[in-house]
């Protein structure tokens, strides 16, 4: 990643001025290392010492050839993010070309069914699935059948769905890179739409496919939620993760199996950086295609389009019904009871997720403004350290950074583990689970920051402090409102990272879901998912209503 460094010509700073962009860059990094790196460490070392005796070696590793569990767990979760990967890319595809490349009408509708898993903890999928395709579903009993999706075909829909968003998300970023003078020069050579598609679409997006293929594969092996939902019997790492140590306190054969799930999680994601630099090396001077109307083409694509947001729609909208219905699917009458919820702690844990996300998302964004501004005004070794550190989380699953934590910070002999049972180490958990989209966000705003803006006011006299408050906060407000929310709303919804680090004092909201629904109370878990998504929706639709606002009110009168 290029940084920025200062202009030759500006005036030297004065000794504070060094110290203070010392400081602004050495103390994010020194909480990156403390709260990303020792954990990664710790799992590393526990990995190392055996259950039994507690001794130093290899025998948890050795242990894994007399637990066909594990094997059969990973053979599961290589072969579901395989098969989600393969779907989810056609239709992602289907879903970007229509978005990009047609002007099939209804793309509001598909946008916004879209962005609905990620208001959601991953299981709402799951849960969606039950209520209608269940034992008990719906469908079943409108047709009098008793269908079985648990296991594995029900897992392949649920996480299809979850990783669609941010597939498509991907898929359109490389869609919108095309050149349209390929196709105009295509056309002067009389070749055919499905030539066109074939020999200039195709190519042009083949970077993006590839990356969102790995992330969705990187999503898929390392999903806790959809699997202990409805996995029914297919066991997958991540669930026999939480076996290991939840089940069998097995804590050395958690290191073991968490280290196991890192590896092709980490290596699907550094070939995913591959080719995204590979796909970055595009022409710049490049012109957007502009899609042209085409009836039959257009038709189809709604057609797909509609069905496919239609279903993530469905799933969605099934559960916030199904948490207002007395019995499902028997008694259809309206009614709130299931909101009357007298266990698990009633609405603590709601609250609590509300204070650890507004913590994780405050604490984050200023120190990834912080870390960002030192990378970008004092370039050097230690900026390039930071920014090669700051990728490196992207890689790690929630369910082994919660438990590297557990490992660090459940301890009376280091002064840090006054930290374990608190909020902000749940914050902090979450913070650096999410670090490194937040890191790439706010250094994309960055890059956009008037470097003419930063000359002058330098020039002019004003030192660090000023340049900070008169040109990158105006500049980055939009960055560092769109970093908040996403912080804010991923810690809402995460389940993974913060299912080994909850006490009876600090339930979460997400876990809640997932222990109503372990206790058969369905229903419920339906309603404290509701209340979940009302809060993140909430959330989400004011971030929208500002940024719609500001470019009216900049407009010259």
């Amino acid at each position: 990643m290029s940084t920025a460094a200062p202009a030759a010509h500006l005036p030297p700073m004065h000794a504070s001025e060094r110290w203070l962009l010392r400081a602004c860059l050495l103390l994010p990094l020194a909480a990156l290392v403390l709260f990303f790196g020792v954990p990664m460490l710790a799992i590393g070392w526990r990995s190392l010492v055996q259950d039994n005796t507690g001794g130093i070696g290899w025998g948890n590793y050795a242990a894994l050839l007399d637990t066909p569990g594990v094997w059969r767990a990973l053979a599961h979760s290589l072969l579901l993010g395989a098969a989600t990967t393969a779907v989810t890319l056609v239709l992602a595809f289907v879903v970007a070309f229509g978005l990009e490349r047609t002007c099939m009408p209804g793309r509001r509708f598909v946008a916004a069914a879209l962005a609905l898993p990620m208001l959601a903890p991953s299981l709402v999928l799951g849960l969606g699935l039950i209520f209608l395709l269940g034992r008990n579903g719906i469908v079943g009993k409108l047709l009098g059948v008793r269908p079985e999706i648990y296991g594995f075909w029900g897992l392949l829909i649920a996480d299809v769905l979850y990783a669609l968003p941010q597939a498509v998300l991907i898929v359109r970023t490389a869609l919108r890179q095309g050149d349209a003078r390929q196709y105009d020069a295509a056309e002067v050579l009389g070749a055919t739409p499905w030539r066109q598609f074939c020999d200039i679409t195709l190519p042009q997006a083949r970077y993006g496919l590839l990356s969102a293929g790995f992330v969705v594969f990187t999503i898929t092996i390392t999903d806790f939620g959809n699997a202990v939902v409805i996995g029914g019997n297919f066991a997958v790492l991540a669930t026999e993760i939480y076996n290991q140590v939840s089940g069998q306190m097995k804590f050395g054969m958690g290191a073991v199996v968490g280290m196991l799930l890192l590896v092709p999680a980490a290596l699907s994601v550094f070939i995913e950086r591959l080719a995204a630099q590979r796909a970055g090396a595009g022409a710049e001077s490049a012109l957007p295609p502009t899609p042209t109307r085409r009836a039959g083409r257009d038709a189809a694509f709604l057609l797909a389009c509609l069905g496919i947001a239609g279903s993530i729609a469905a799933l969605v909208l099934t559960v916030v019904l199904a948490s207002f219905i007395r019995l499902w699917p028997y008694r259809l009458d309206l009614t709130l009871k299931h909101y009357d919820i007298t266990i698990a702690g009633g609405y603590a844990p709601l609250w609590t997720s509300v204070w650890v996300s507004a913590l994780a998302a405050s604490v984050g964004t200023v120190m990834l403004f912080v870390l960002c501004f030192g990378i970008r005004r004092l370039p050097g070794r230690l900026a390039r350290a930071a920014t090669a550190l700051s990728a490196l989380p992207v890689g790690v699953p929630g369910l082994v950074l919660g438990l590297a934590y557990v490992f660090t910070f459940n301890t009376a002999t280091w002064p840090w583990g006054l930290l374990y049972g608190t909020a902000l180490l749940l914050a902090l958990c979450n913070y650096y689970h999410y670090h490194t989209q937040g890191f790439m966000t706010m250094m994309t705003g960055m890059r956009h920051v008037p470097a003419t803006l930063e000359d002058a006011t330098a020039v002019l006299g004003g030192g660090t402090a000023r340049v900070l408050r008169d040109v990158y906060l105006p500049a980055l407000r939009p960055t560092l409102l769109a970093v908040l929310v996403f912080l804010f709303m991923r810690s809402m919804v995460t389940l993974s990272a913060v299912i080994f680090l909850i006490t009876p004092s600090l339930p979460m909201g997400a876990v809640t879901v997932m222990r109503l629904d372990e206790a058969g109370l369905t229903s419920q878990a339906a309603a404290f998912s509701t209340c979940i998504m009302a809060v993140v929706g909430a959330l989400a639709l004011l971030l929208h209503l500002g940024t719609q606002r500001r470019p009216r009110s900049s407009r010259p009168a």
